[in-house]
């Protein structure tokens, strides 16, 4: 399952506002500025800074050549 698209067009990060980008596999939302992943459960973003996980450099280089390479869906 996936976040709907109607969905994607309204989120932003709950910490900084800005856009987020939904993983290949639809598994969480990412905020690249940050370096936080918020977790889609059941098609439903977990959208709690408290949850939201730190990515580490690897993790953060693979998604930004997805977002560049267009694999990637933004918010807003």
């Amino acid at each position: 399952m996936t976040v709907e698209p109607s969905l994607m067009r309204i989120l932003a990060c709950p910490v900084d506002k800005g856009r987020l980008w939904l993983a290949e596999d639809g598994s969480f939302l990412y905020n690249p500025r940050l370096r936080l992943a918020y977790e889609v459960r059941e098609a439903i973003p977990v959208m709690l800074a408290d949850e939201a996980r730190r990515v580490d450099d690897a993790e953060h280089a693979h998604l930004e050549a997805s977002i560049a390479a267009g694999r990637m869906t933004s918010s807003l």
